[in-house]
Formats: structure tokens, C-alpha cells, sequence
């Protein structure tokens, strides 16, 4: 099964079988059948495409339930440090961060149930990312978690002196002080 189970209940690591040749190569990004035969039953509505440069970080961002998103992360080119937070109360891993590495080169994916919070850090001179989302961009119901919170300690892979960080994200609370109503086993 090309679905990897970590630490944090539902949050799966996707590496997809690849076929290579002298001409390259292939692999599914994306099977209904495959992600429902590990337990993903998801209709996704929404792609999401994202180029940005080396130090940018994005993020932590989420929606708030009944639009909480679920998303399915993966780079087209470059390298990313994809981050998360368990912002789900009652979870074994609240407010608890994971981290790996996402390429173009490795070609793994993330895939990320409503209640966490998401962002990632550019550690390629540039990089694309693209995601599917099962619920539609809904502005009022955004959240987000400060980038270098204390509390998380998230190491980006990028100076804190070189990060390209919008002043929106600049602007969110730690992880503690967030709003959000998430609920283990209840979104």
C-alpha cells in the first residue's frame, strides 16, 4: 500500500509506485480507488497550484469547520519542508507539529484530514506545489497559527533573517491563543 501511516492519527504519508526508463518516467499522483482502499473516501473540489522562491514560508493556515479542508499535498518542482499542527482537542498529538520533506525528486505526498494546520518553506531556489482540497476556499473562516511560535519550535531550514513571510501570516496568534473548533473524531 503506497500509504504510510505516522504518528499522527489519519495523517498519511502517500510515496506512489514509479515506473522509470530511458525515457523517464510515470506514476499515479492520484487514485480514487487507491485512496479509498486505505480507508480515503474524498471527493476533492478544489486543485491548488503555488510557485514561490527560496525562503518563503507559508502558512499555518486552516479553516475553520464546516469548512475545514482536508488536503493532499505534493511538489511538481523543487523542495519543500511541509509542516502541520494538530489542532484537533482531545487528538494524542495536539498542537504537536510534523514535518517532512516534499520534492519533485522524491515525489512523496502528504495527506493532511480537516483539523490541522498547514504550511511549508520554500528550500529550492523555487518551487511548485500542488494540492487538492475537499471543500472550497471560504475567506471568513480563515485561521492561521504564528509561523515561529515558541511553543512549536519548527525548524524551517531557513534562517530566520532570509524568510519571505506575507504580512498576513506575520499577523497570526501561537498555537495556544488560535481559534478554531476543531474536535478529535468529531470533524
Amino acid at each position: 500500500m503506497p500509504f504510510i501511516s505516522t504518528a499522527f492519527p489519519g495523517l498519511l504519508v502517500f510515496e506512489p509506485k514509479v515506473f522509470e526508463d530511458s525515457r523517464g518516467y510515470f506514476f499515479e499522483s492520484y487514485n480514487s480507488k487507491t485512496c479509498k482502499e486505505a480507508g480515503i473516501d474524498i471527493l476533492f473540489v478544489q486543485d491548488n497550484q503555488a510557485k514561490s522562491t527560496y525562503g518563503v514560508v507559508r502558512g499555518l493556515h486552516y479553516q475553520l469547520a464546516p469548512f475545514a479542508q482536508t488536503k493532499f499535498i505534493r511538489v511538481l518542482q523543487g523542495t519543500i519542508l511541509d509542516a502541520v499542527v494538530d489542532l484537533r482537542k482531545g487528538s494524542p498529538t495536539y498542537a504537536q507539529v510534523y514535518t517532512i520533506e516534499l520534492s519533485a525528486e522524491n515525489r512523496k505526498q502528504l495527506f493532511i484530514p480537516k483539523g490541522f494546520a498547514h504550511g511549508y518553506s520554500v528550500l529550492s531556489p523555487t518551487a511548485e506545489v500542488f494540492y487538492k482540497c475537499d471543500a472550497f476556499y471560504h475567506k471568513e473562516s480563515e485561521g492561521g497559527i504564528q509561523l515561529n511560535d515558541p511553543d512549536l519550535k519548527i525548524n524551517w531550514g531557513i534562517a530566520p533573517e532570509q524568510q519571505i513571510v506575507s504580512e498576513k501570516d506575520q499577523q497570526y496568534p501561537g498555537v495556544f491563543e488560535c481559534s478554531n473548533n476543531f474536535e478529535f473524531g468529531k470533524i
